[in-house]
């Protein structure tokens, strides 16, 4: 038998993105989308307002990061959404035709509406993109695009770690959300 491994990946995250974390995310409010379950979270911070140790992005606003092997602290929603939204949006730049993206240059949300919208778009090109690969495609090369250890794995290595991230911090996001409703409870 014959299995179309595109085919599977598509219909395997979309599946998931139309039916279980997309629907979730509807009516997400400013409030939540900042809301902090510990006094130091990272987040998204009007510019110069960030206590992390640092802060990127262009705009308004500006993701927290720091050094990952000093851990990094709890997240919030809003922080979560522009992690995937910009991750999308590298390999759309990189991959499938959209404009270039960084985590360092990104122009992040300050509002749930903006973010969700950002997010939405990334997903669609990504999506399409990945669509598009085709079996070929999954089994091609990442390229010079790539971090240089990635250079040589296949594309689907990308693709499945990314649906990975969407899942893993989606299932954040939405637990986030829960927790936020029994904390105003």
């Amino acid at each position: 038998m014959h299995v179309d491994w595109n085919a599977e990946i598509v219909d395997q995250v979309e599946s998931h993105w139309r039916h279980q974390l997309r629907p979730r995310l509807n009516g997400l409010t400013d409030d939540e989308y900042f809301w902090q379950p510990v006094p130091v979270c990272w987040t998204i911070s009007r510019r110069g307002t960030s206590s992390a140790p640092m802060s990127l992005g262009d705009g308004d606003f500006t993701w927290d990061y720091g050094d990952p092997h000093e851990g990094e602290p709890v997240t919030t929603i809003a922080w979560r959404l522009a992690h995937l939204t910009v991750g999308l949006a590298e390999t759309n730049g990189t991959h499938f035709g959209g404009p270039p993206a960084r985590v360092a240059t990104f122009a992040y949300a300050g509002n749930a509406k903006e973010a969700l919208g950002q997010l939405d778009d990334a997903f669609d090109q990504w999506v399409e993109g990945v669509r598009g690969l085709g079996e070929a495609g999954l089994a091609r090369p990442q390229g010079a695009t790539a971090p240089p250890e990635f250079a040589d794995a296949p594309m689907a290595r990308l693709i499945l770690y990314t649906s990975v991230e969407i899942i893993h911090h989606g299932a954040e996001v939405c637990l986030l959300r829960d927790l936020y409703l029994q904390d105003k409870s």
